[in-house]
């Protein structure tokens, strides 16, 4: 059953399944995707005795602004202060964090500035820190633009338009790509869609697409928070990288050791895509099981 809370500048729909006394873990979605990537990861760390909390970003599903004045930020600072504010809410004092595409950074980014609130980082093949002056001005290899087609798309208003009208079409069209072996079901992809049609969802995908590049503004109340990031500090908690072996926007290449200063391990899954929580579960909640019971 779907649950809420008043958590900074939202009121945060999320799940939260095993017992209360469990070690607290979070789960954490990204773009396109919701709360259902970790059904299956959900169950097994249940079974495992944790309590398990599953939060729907910002723009996504029933969470909403409290405030319509509130700007629909998708910058890195806006969410990971969402996160914080979700663990204050709930008196989590430290969790193991978890989470894909904009959540594996979300989470990332708790280990970078509060450190101490994250007990492990589980994240896939994505950079931690948002390097929005070097993205701006430099450009990648010709394979990897062509894969961030979609990112330079939702750059125009054209993009605006198109995710706007072909919302269906354009995010399954994103799960086929980046998850070339994943065979999802109708329901599976309509269950997720749902949570697409949150009034807020394009909004704060323009700005988090455009904002990375340089070409939004920051929200004023996250100005501070966002100068600190951009000065690139690593994670300061242990973290496991996952990456899928046919991941269709962010392949395997390594990570960084300067961004994790905590220390990590590096683990490609075959015939794995972009959605590791719902293509290879077990080895998502196995990662997870590792900081839980350290």
């Amino acid at each position: 059953m779907t649950e809420f809370v008043k958590a900074g500048v939202l009121n945060v729909a999320y799940l939260a399944e095993g017992p209360v006394s469990g070690p607290p873990v979070v789960l954490l979605h990204g773009f396109p995707y919701d709360v259902h990537a970790f059904s299956d990861v959900t169950k097994i760390l249940v079974a495992k005795g944790c309590r398990v909390y599953v939060p729907y970003l910002r723009g996504f599903g029933q969470t909403h602004f409290l405030d319509e004045a509130t700007p629909r930020s998708g910058q890195q600072a806006a969410m990971v202060s969402d996160l914080l504010a979700f663990l204050d809410a709930l008196n989590i004092e430290t969790a193991t964090l978890a989470g894909f595409d904009w959540g594996g950074r979300i989470a990332a980014l708790i280990g970078v500035l509060w450190p101490e609130r994250a007990k492990g980082v589980v994240l896939d093949n994505n950079v931690p820190v948002q390097d929005i002056e070097r993205d701006a001005l430099e450009s990648a290899s010709p394979e990897a633009e062509q894969r961030y087609w979609y990112q330079y798309y939702m750059h125009s208003e054209r993009g605006r338009t198109g995710l706007t009208r072909n919302r269906r079409e354009f995010c399954r069209h994103l799960w086929r790509l980046w998850s070339p072996n994943w065979a999802f079901r109708d329901e599976d992809f309509e269950r997720s869609f749902a949570s697409f049609e949150n009034p807020d969802f394009v909004d704060v995908a323009l700005h988090s697409y455009r904002h990375r590049y340089g070409l939004a503004p920051d929200d004023p109340a996250y100005v501070e928070i966002e100068r600190r990031l951009q000065v690139l500090p690593p994670v300061r908690v242990p973290c496991t990288v996952l990456v899928g072996a046919d991941d269709g926007v962010e392949p395997p290449g390594g990570a960084d050791p300067r961004r994790f200063a905590g220390g990590y391990d590096y683990e490609v899954l075959r015939a794995c895509g972009h959605n590791i929580p719902a293509e290879a579960p077990e080895a998502f909640a196995s990662a997870i099981m590792k900081f839980v019971n350290a």
